[in-house]
C-alpha cells in the first residue's frame, strides 16, 4: 500500500478471543464500513480469513489478517500498536481462486469459488470410481480412491499437504491434483497441473459410488462430473508484514514441517491485559 490509511473495517470471529480484540482496535482505531474501507483487518484465525476473503471476492478491498486463532498460516502476528504503520508497510499478495463447475444427478449445476482446494469426496462406504482428464485429455481412465483435490498454492499447505500433496510456492503457477487414499492405482501421488489447466472428474458408477465435491465452504452433493480451472477474473488481495510474507511460509514449511505458527501472535485474554508486541528478526 502506497499511503497511509485511517480507513480500517474489523471483522471478527465469534470466538471470545476475537470478539475481546474487536472491541478494544475499534476504540481505538474506530471502524470504517467495509464498502468504504481501504483495508478490512480480520481478527481469527485462517477459517475466518477464508470466510472473509469469500465475502468480499471481487470486490477489489485489500484484506489483513491478525491471528486471534489456532494456526493462523494465512495471519499476521497480533499487534495492537501502529496498525496504521502496518497497513502502510504490508506487501500485498495477488490469489486467484478456483471455479469449480459441478453437475449433479437431478440436473443441477452449481458454481462456487475456491481458495484452497476443490475436494471430490465419496458420500458412502463404496470407494469412489473417478475418471480424470486434463484440458480435454483422459489422463486417468479409473482412480479407484476416497477422493480426489485440486489445490492452489495458497492452499497447498492445508489439506493437499495432509493428504500427502507437494507443497507449492506461490510463484510457481502450479496447481496441485492430489489423490485422497489411492486404492488403484495404488502407488499414483498426483500430479503437477499449470495453473491454467482445466481438470475434468467425471463420476463412474455414481448411483452405487456417489461422491461430494467440496469447493472451500460449498458443498455440492451427488455429483456426476466436476470442472476445476483457475478464475483469472476474480483477483484477491491479501497484506502481510514484510517479515512473515506469505512466500516465505509456504518456503519455510518446506524445511520446517512441524513448527506451529511460527509468525502467529495471539492477543492478550483479557481486555485489561497488555498486548503482546510484535517480535521483529
Amino acid at each position: 500500500m502506497a499511503q497511509k490509511t485511517n480507513s480500517i473495517a474489523f471483522a471478527a470471529a465469534d470466538t471470545e478471543e476475537a470478539q475481546n480484540a474487536l472491541r478494544r482496535l475499534t476504540a481505538r482505531y474506530g471502524n470504517a464500513k467495509a464498502e468504504q474501507a481501504t483495508a478490512i483487518v480480520a481478527l481469527g484465525g485462517d477459517g475466518f480469513m477464508l470466510e472473509t476473503l469469500h465475502r468480499w471476492m471481487g470486490r477489489g478491498v485489500a484484506i489483513y489478517g491478525m491471528n486471534c486463532g489456532t494456526v493462523g498460516f494465512l495471519m499476521n502476528q497480533y499487534d495492537e500498536d501502529g496498525l496504521d504503520e502496518r497497513l502502510v508497510n504490508a506487501v500485498a499478495v495477488s490469489l486467484f481462486p478456483l471455479l469449480m463447475i459441478a453437475h449433479t444427478a437431478d440436473g443441477r449445476e452449481v458454481r462456487a469459488h475456491a481458495i484452497n482446494e476443490v475436494a471430490l469426496l465419496r458420500q458412502t462406504r463404496q470407494i469412489a470410481k473417478i475418471a480424470i482428464s486434463v484440458d480435454g485429455i483422459v489422463r486417468m481412465p479409473e482412480l479407484f480412491c476416497d477422493g480426489v483435490m485440486v489445490a492452489t498454492p495458497a492452499g497447498s499447505t492445508a489439506y493437499n499437504l495432509s493428504a500427502h500433496g507437494p507443497i507449492l510456492p506461490l510463484g510457481s503457477k502450479l496447481l496441485a491434483l492430489t489423490p485422497i487414499s489411492a486404492f488403484r492405482p495404488r502407488r499414483w501421488r498426483g500430479a503437477l497441473l499449470p495453473e491454467k489447466a482445466e481438470t475434468r472428474f467425471e463420476i463412474l458408477e455414481a448411483a452405487k459410488r456417489p461422491v461430494s465435491a467440496v469447493a472451500d465452504f460449498t458443498e455440492v452433493r451427488d455429483v456426476m462430473d466436476v470442472t476445476v480451472r483457475t478464475d483469472p477474473d476474480v483477483a484477491l488481495s491479501l497484506l502481510f508484514d514484510p517479515e512473515h510474507n506469505l512466500e516465505e511460509r509456504i518456503l519455510r514449511e518446506q524445511f520446517e514441517p512441524d513448527a506451529v505458527a511460527p509468525f502467529a501472535g495471539r492477543p492478550p485474554a483479557s481486555a485489561g491485559s497488555t498486548p503482546r508486541r510484535s517480535t521483529k528478526n
